[in-house]
């Protein structure tokens, strides 16, 4: 599943590419009506966690989560043809995005909006976020911090590799219980920064100087200290983590 730092960057690159434009909406797969979109002006893209708003001009706000599978594929000549399974597409006069097997796609009215931002908790990538209120989330969680950073209602955009890449930046095991805001200031600090640098880059980036490799997630071995990674499932996710740099406790 896309986790945040990549619906972010769909966001910020679809609205560099869209915004202020009339768009040409369709369905080639059928499975939604694009006539309350095509040809109306869209004002801008907008990412909270793993879910993107587009606002559009005289029409409820269009809802997409890419769920396990989702993905757009990207065009910078809007008349190649698209698949028969696209969604949707949406089209410019240089650009077009073909949105594929989402979880979500569907237009939300402004109370149906309102209630998706009330469901979910501060997002590390919006500067919008209060970083208050997100420790006062996560120190108020009562099972294992793993379990509670997968909770959309705590963190928005957080998911199974930044689970086990944040904690192990932090020294904390998963299955601890009862952070405390001090820890929890210094988990946010690291989601904020680490999430960017995956924004800009496209991938999950945990150690600038490596950023193509892992410290624990899916390694049999911890890339510091050679521990073997513990392995087992946490909050329906296998979770991941060195038993040296993270100990128990």
């Amino acid at each position: 599943m896309p986790e945040g730092h990549l619906v972010h960057r769909y966001a910020r690159e679809q609205h560099a590419a869209l915004a202020g434009q009339v768009l040409a909406v369709s369905s080639p797969q059928g499975r939604f009506d694009p006539r309350p979109y095509d040809g109306r002006t869209l004002r801008s893209v907008e990412a909270y966690g793993k879910h993107l708003l587009y606002h559009v001009d005289d029409a409820p706000a269009l809802h997409v989560h890419l769920g396990m599978r989702g993905l757009f594929l990207a065009h910078d000549d809007p008349g190649v043809p698209p698949r028969p399974g696209v969604r949707v597409r949406l089209a410019a006069d240089r650009a077009a995005y073909d949105l594929i097997a989402p979880v979500r796609c569907e237009p939300l009215p402004p109370d149906r909006v309102r209630a998706l931002r009330d469901s979910l908790g501060p997002d590390p990538l919006r500067g919008d976020a209060d970083p208050d209120e997100a420790v006062r989330r996560l120190a108020a969680a009562r099972g294992a911090v793993g379990a509670a950073l997968l909770d959309q209602a705590v963190w928005a955009g957080i998911g199974n590799v930044w689970r086990a890449e944040l904690l192990f930046l932090a020294g904390l095991d998963p299955d601890r219980r009862g952070v405390p805001p001090r820890t929890a200031g210094e988990l946010w600090a690291l989601g904020v920064r680490h999430l960017a640098l995956g924004r800009d880059a496209g991938q999950v980036v945990s150690d600038p100087a490596a950023p193509d490799e892992r410290w624990v997630y899916k390694r049999d071995t911890c890339r510091r200290c050679g521990a073997a990674v513990r392995v087992w499932e946490l909050g329906a996710r296998t979770a991941y983590a060195c038993p040296v740099d993270q100990p128990p406790g």
